[in-house]
């Protein structure tokens, strides 16, 4: 059977904005994503996180929201978003765009042209009043990032999962959410945002993607055109994180708070980033142990002692940092540690089965080749070359995968020591 071959992107790079585009005709859209990069800093995680906000309430053109919204509806209906997250010890915001192909609707002006007009302006000419953001606007998107960030307080899953890191990371700039911190909302006005936000465009990594019947010299005055901004002519590099080892016991933290079912999280420390050789073996590690249903975790821990009511373990490759989850009764607590550790120690032991390793790779094969069916996969996917400085194509690490033994994920498995034991429990508790 013929296989096709996914084209490769074509780069570039406009007013220090690097520019990436996959020019085919497998979609019926445009898809656009813009990355905004910065490094997670205390005094600046907060206003970066409000900042995109704020700039998708209106531009200089459409200044009130009703006119935003309406301006996407003209362009037959374009999707626009907008996410907030780290990658390793880096803030990034991504918007991404989402556009008919103007051979599919009769319209005078080109489409792609009119979304990166849109874009451009959502980014780099937002709406002001003296010079600055719209006081209302701040003052109501400062409220939405509150919520956000009381969110995750109320949900304990997630509420455990950030302290663990936090406190495991609590003297890298990992430790911060990358939604900011609450107690520094409330004296953020509009005037010190606007401020800010004038840094972070100066002084960010930005990356403009485009997947669709384009090509790089349509892109490259696109973004000269409707990105007004006055950058260095060298677009600024992500700059690797250096993993930091784990030395001595691993710290106990406990938290109380009014809780109904106990939070048990570990985090690992591993030397293996995106960027290592044997960041394979590294995946297969995080999915033998906890990363689908089959895994040691998930059947050692829930099924077969019904110690836990959800057991995974998800891998950051940027930080090289594993983070274990569970949810289990308070009495139950330490001997679903014992438990969890011993699934560790099998790990580093090379007790790994055939067949939950067979399983492993094809879970992992099947995630990756489902990547090439999305445009905005294939662009979440090529970024992580941007942040690690390691060009790799689906394709070869599944093949790498494939080819990844038992001895190799035991090797990987001895890089990985765990730092931190992180428990929620009940405040009533005796």
């Amino acid at each position: 059977m013929m296989t096709t071959r996914t084209p490769a992107f074509e780069r570039g790079a406009v007013n220090g904005i690097r520019l990436h585009v996959m020019p085919t005709t497998r979609f019926k859209t445009f898809a656009i994503a813009v990355y905004i990069g910065i490094p997670l800093r205390e005094e600046t995680v907060t206003p970066v996180a409000l900042t995109p906000f704020v700039l998708r309430r209106g531009t200089a053109e459409l200044p009130e929201t009703i006119q935003f919204r309406e301006r996407l509806d003209e362009l037959y209906g374009a999707g626009f978003g907008f996410d907030v997250y780290k990658r390793g010890d880096y803030q990034i915001i991504q918007f991404r765009m989402d556009i008919i192909n103007d051979a599919f609707v009769q319209t005078k002006d080109p489409l792609l042209k009119r979304g990166f007009q849109f874009l451009g302006d959502v980014i780099t000419s937002p709406a002001l009043e003296n010079g600055i953001f719209r006081s209302k606007y701040v003052q109501e998107e400062k409220e939405t990032v509150r919520k956000r960030l009381e969110a995750i307080v109320n949900d304990k899953i997630r509420y455990a999962q950030e302290r663990c890191l936090e406190e495991m990371c609590k003297d890298e700039p990992y430790r911060l959410h990358p939604l900011g911190n609450r107690s520094e909302l409330p004296p953020l006005e509009a005037e010190q945002l606007h401020e800010r936000y004038k840094w972070w465009l100066d002084q960010a990594c930005i990356d403009v993607y485009v997947i669709g019947d384009t090509n790089l010299n349509e892109i490259e005055q696109c973004v000269s055109e409707h990105f007004h901004v006055s950058r260095q002519e060298i677009a600024p590099k992500y700059a690797r994180t250096v993993p930091v080892p784990r030395i001595g016991e691993a710290q106990q933290v406990i938290d109380r708070l009014d809780v109904t079912q106990g939070k048990l999280n570990m985090g690992l420390r591993s030397t293996i980033t995106y960027h290592d050789d044997s960041y394979p073996a590294a995946l297969l590690y995080n999915g033998v142990l906890g990363g689908y249903p089959h895994s040691k975790l998930f059947i050692n821990v829930r099924e077969k002692n019904s110690l836990a009511y959800y057991a995974s373990a998800r891998y950051d490759g940027h930080k090289g940092i594993c983070a274990i989850q569970s949810g289990v009764e308070f009495d139950l607590i330490e001997k679903a540690t014992a438990i969890i550790k011993q699934q560790l120690d099998a790990m580093q032991q090379g007790q790994i089965e055939a067949l939950e390793l067979d399983q492993t790779k094809a879970m992992l094969a099947n995630q990756l080749r489902e990547i090439d069916d999305s445009a905005f996969e294939m662009i979440g996917f090529d970024f992580n070359r941007v942040l690690s400085g390691k060009e790799r194509t689906t394709s070869s690490l599944i093949e790498q995968l494939i080819h990844t033994t038992a001895d190799q994920i035991q090797t990987a498995a001895s890089t990985f020591h765990l730092d931190t034991i992180y428990v929620l429990r009940n405040r009533e508790e005796v």
